[in-house]
């Protein structure tokens, strides 16, 4: 039997010429990243273990965004702390406020991780680089201090399933339609420690900003890594990063064999898939657009790494354009990272943010982790583009949270109340 594209960039970094579902393989990692939270962590076990030299400091990203700008005195000390580790051991890729922004963003932005190579985070929606074809998984802060220790991890082989898309995406319809449609087919467990391989002729009709945002929720289904195989989108967006740029590197191209097993496989016809919401409190609660109650809302999130790209800008902006948000909600525009939010401005997407009467933020986590910047008080109702409506997700117990599209969140914003673009 064959190899799927996680099997064989498992088996590549470990020495192998084949792995197999549940073996334990200790695997060659090519980055290993951490926020300023993950990091403090990896830190203090690094140093408790008498470490004193990282294995490769240009394979080493440290990128402080959860609580940037710092919101108090103790996060402002987690920062200074991990910006002294990252000093002292020159890290290639530590990257300060300002000029950075949300990790997952900015890892795949500049080339930091490419096709066929291991990326292990401090974060669980380190997945989302699976997007660019590589096998990228969030791991514990013990994990990423034996991972700068000595430049591998041991993991199991996770088994894997096939989700094989078809068919044309409706208007308004976007990645973040296809993968909440997904998290509700098989469940928020269904795909516990597994691969997620997004694959099939669908595969084309999704952008690359698609493709992050259900890499980034593959999480919400238990999954182990989601990874899509690389194309002419993956190609191009690739070659222009900013590593590519400057050091033209070598990366390898994997493909699934035809024979290769998987523990299950799943069809999905996009074009049959509405705008979808995940009601709370759960990213598994979803509802098709068209059934959910028209509730009236008090605040509107949108961007953060799951749908902060540009074409998530875009298509926000889109809707607000020659309409201003209702006088009843507020919205905080978040783009992924610096460079987006830039490329925003020169677009004029920011202007129509502004005019509309939205906040357009620096890029930070903030709100969906209920960090800052657009906290959730009792008994509010939040539609968001962020990945999770856990109960305190995002501030108050009692606040609840709809997960929705960037069209739909800003349609939801001019209306008051949960809605679609289409009513504008």
């Amino acid at each position: 039997m064959g190899m799927n594209i996680t099997e064989k960039i498992l088996a590549n970094h470990c020495g192998k010429s084949k792995v197999t579902p549940g073996e334990i393989i200790n695997a060659r990692v090519d980055l290993a990243m951490a926020n300023e939270l993950s990091a403090q962590l990896a830190i203090k076990e690094f140093d408790d273990w008498g470490m004193t030299k990282i294995f490769d400091s240009n394979k080493v990203a440290l990128i402080p965004d959860h609580f940037t700008p710092n919101k108090d005195i103790t996060s402002a000390n987690i920062a200074k702390k991990v910006r002294e580790f990252a000093w002292k051991h020159n890290i290639k890729f530590y990257i300060e406020q300002g000029r950075a922004g949300i990790e997952h963003a900015v890892m795949a932005e500049r080339g930091m991780i490419l096709p066929g190579e291991v990326l292990v985070g401090g974060d669980s929606h380190t997945s989302t680089c699976g997007a660019l074809g590589c096998f990228a998984t969030g791991v514990g802060s013990s994990d990423i201090a034996y991972a700068w220790a000595l430049g591998e991890i041991w993991l199991k082989v996770p088994y894997s399933m096939k989700l094989n898309l078809k068919g044309k995406l409706k208007p308004w319809v976007s990645g973040k339609d296809i993968i909440l449609h997904i998290i509700k087919d098989i469940s928020v467990d269904g795909a516990t420690y597994m691969a997620m391989e997004f694959t099939g002729p669908g595969v084309s009709q999704l952008n690359i900003a698609d493709r992050f945002t259900m890499a980034n929720m593959s999480t919400e289904a238990g999954s182990k890594n989601g990874i899509f195989p690389v194309d002419d989108e993956t190609l191009q967006y690739v070659k222009n990063t900013e590593r590519y740029k400057l050091e033209k590197p070598e990366f390898k191209i994997y493909e699934s064999d035809h024979d290769a097993e998987y523990e299950s496989e799943k069809e999905y016809d996009m074009s049959a898939i509405e705008p979808q919401v995940a009601c709370p409190f759960s990213p598994g609660n979803v509802r098709p657009l068209s059934e959910v109650e028209k509730l009236p809302i008090d605040a509107v999130i949108i961007g953060t790494c799951t749908n902060g790209w540009i074409e998530d800008m875009r298509r926000a902006a889109a809707v607000f354009k020659g309409h201003k948000v209702h006088p009843k909600v507020r919205v905080i525009v978040i783009p992924g990272s610096n460079w987006i939010q830039k490329q925003a401005i020169q677009e004029g997407l920011a202007e129509i943010f502004i005019e509309s009467g939205c906040v357009f933020s620096t890029s930070t986590c903030g709100p969906c982790i209920g960090g800052h910047m657009g906290v959730l008080a009792e008994k509010e109702r939040c539609v968001s583009t962020t990945n999770r409506n856990f109960v305190g997700r995002m501030g108050h117990p009692t606040a609840e949270i709809y997960l929705a599209n960037p069209a739909v969140a800003a349609a939801s914003a001019i209306l008051g109340r949960i809605a679609g673009p289409e009513e504008l």
